[in-house]
């Protein structure tokens, strides 16, 4: 696959809002082509562990619904559905690339009936309050700037004692780890990209995204502060990854 490698982006620290909106559009809508199988190759298949670690701890008590935002290409939602027949689930995303890619592999496993799209925006939910049990998100707050607004909107729609659920990367705690890992982000992840799609830049700003992203405590903190409380964090891949679950009170 070609590459543009003169494609580049700024950096976060420096992007205003909708300059980062915007870019994590073009970014998404560039790289569905490939995007699953870079995800297998690049976390070495860990990326489906980690979801089936985050199915297996839902708890469906009401509704019997999940939301789940930033759904990219569907993988959780197709997970959530094939771990508990009685759900269905709502999968958003305002990527239309990317929910086209999904769709394609939602009809594959024939799952239309049980999963729907939505095209919308994570910071403004087009959902009414406490419809569903469990708001999940995977390795996509990061991409989105108001990260407080969009738990606070998580944690509306869910009922109470339901769960919001946060699936995301972080650099890992152990200083060692950390240099490990910075080096894999920075040099060698761009680099095998390159091979697989056609905007390798992209995960240039992926490694950025990381390196940005608040530590598990400040984002435990995040949570508490959209309303969620018994806050859960599970380390997974040495820290590399963290499972961040949140209760809204009954």
């Amino acid at each position: 696959m070609a590459a543009n490698k003169k494609k580049s982006y700024p950096p976060i620290a420096r992007a205003s809002k909708k300059q980062h909106t915007e870019m994590v559009r073009e970014i998404f809508a560039t790289i569905p082509e490939g995007y699953d199988l870079l995800n297998r190759v690049l976390s070495l298949r860990r990326d489906v562990a980690w979801r089936r670690f985050a199915v297996h701890r839902m708890k469906f008590f009401k509704t019997n619904r999940l939301l789940d935002i930033a759904t990219g290409t569907a993988d959780l939602a197709m997970e959530a559905v094939l771990r508990y027949p009685q759900i269905s689930v709502v999968a958003l995303d305002f990527v239309q690339e990317m929910m086209i890619r999904g769709q394609k592999k939602i009809e594959k496993q024939r799952l239309s009936k049980r999963i729907q799209l939505l095209q919308a925006d994570a910071q403004t939910l087009p959902i009414n309050d406490s419809a569903f049990d469990v708001a999940s998100i995977a390795f996509g707050i990061r991409n989105i700037p108001e990260k407080l607004k969009t738990l606070k909107e998580m944690t509306r729609v869910i009922a109470p004692g339901g769960q919001v659920m946060v699936l995301e990367m972080h650099l890992p705690g152990n200083k060692y780890v950390r240099k490990v890992y910075r080096s894999y982000l920075n040099h060698f992840l761009p680099r095998i990209a390159g091979y697989f799609t056609k905007n390798p830049a992209a995960y240039n700003y992926l490694s950025d995204s990381i390196t940005h992203f608040p530590k598990p405590a400040v984002f435990a903190g995040l949570m508490g502060e959209a309303g969620l409380h018994k806050i859960e964090q599970y380390p997974l891949t040495l820290g590399t990854t963290y499972l961040h679950i949140g209760y809204k009170a009954r």
